[in-house]
């Protein structure tokens, strides 16, 4: 049996604790053994993100102790994947501590959901059920940063009674960008209203995408919009079977350690 560390993101621990539960579903009934660490905190991608790199230093550290041992690490999230991948070594390298960089190249891979999945365990169809017409906003860290390509179009493909819709401008940014929605509100919001738009377009009644970050933003839009569009993360529609549909998946405890 395959066995995991699940990154669980800040944002979902804090947010939507049912991706994390959904993520745990799945990759248990695809017969992987998944752990929580609890020493797990921040990546450190807000530091860096906005130039406090040297402040982002310890949650790395932070970050590497967490994951020891671990087979490999899932993240339900590209924006963090893609800070654990590609920051991480730029925040040793700066650090000048040869061991810290020696940690970050011994450290257990990190997968994007999604590439674990197809890449990993060589799987498209999960055995999952939604039977609702859905469109898929790939975000930019996935697409952009990551390369996960067309991986989440191919399992949501196969998922059972789920019809899936383009979406107009898919590869576009809808704006939130973290800080970026904060520092440049006016901006961030008319890119969300544009994304939104072509939401409503594709004729969806579910959006979905692999990072809660976005679809917290497209779908605040949505609805003050009373379109009647719902988000919903990747891993709650891979998860959902014929009984358990929506955000109602319960999974055992993961263990914590």
């Amino acid at each position: 049996m395959s066995s995991v560390g699940l990154m669980v993101t800040c944002m979902n621990d804090a947010l939507f604790p049912d991706t994390g539960r959904a993520v745990v579903t799945l990759l248990r009934r695809l017969g992987v053994e998944v752990g929580f660490p609890a020493k797990q905190t921040c990546c450190g991608q807000p530091m860096v993100n906005t130039g406090y790199l040297d402040e982002a230093v310890p949650l790395l550290r932070n970050h590497l102790d967490a994951f020891v041992g671990c087979e490999a690490v899932v993240v339900p999230s590209g924006s963090c994947a893609g800070s654990v991948r590609h920051q991480h070594r730029i925040l040793a390298e700066r650090s000048g501590d040869p061991g810290l960089v020696r940690a970050v190249e011994q450290a257990p891979p990190v997968y994007e959901l999604t590439e674990y999945l197809v890449d990993v365990l060589g799987v498209v169809d999960v055995g999952a059920y939604f039977p609702h017409r859905v469109t898929y906003h790939p975000t930019c860290h996935s697409l952009r940063m990551l390369g996960v390509g067309d991986r989440p179009t191919r399992l949501l493909r196969g998922v059972r009674g789920l019809t899936l819709l383009e979406l107009p401008a898919a590869d576009e940014c809808c704006g939130f960008g973290g800080t970026f929605a904060v520092k440049n509100a006016d901006t961030s919001v008319a890119m969300g209203s544009d994304k939104a738009q072509h939401v409503r377009e594709s004729g969806a009644e579910v959006l979905v995408a692999g990072d809660n970050s976005c679809l917290m933003h497209i779908g605040g839009l949505l609805s003050r919009e009373r379109s009647g569009i719902r988000v919903m993360h990747l891993a709650e529609i891979l998860a959902a079977t014929e009984t358990t549909r929506t955000r109602t998946t319960e999974p055992e405890a993961v263990t914590a350690r």
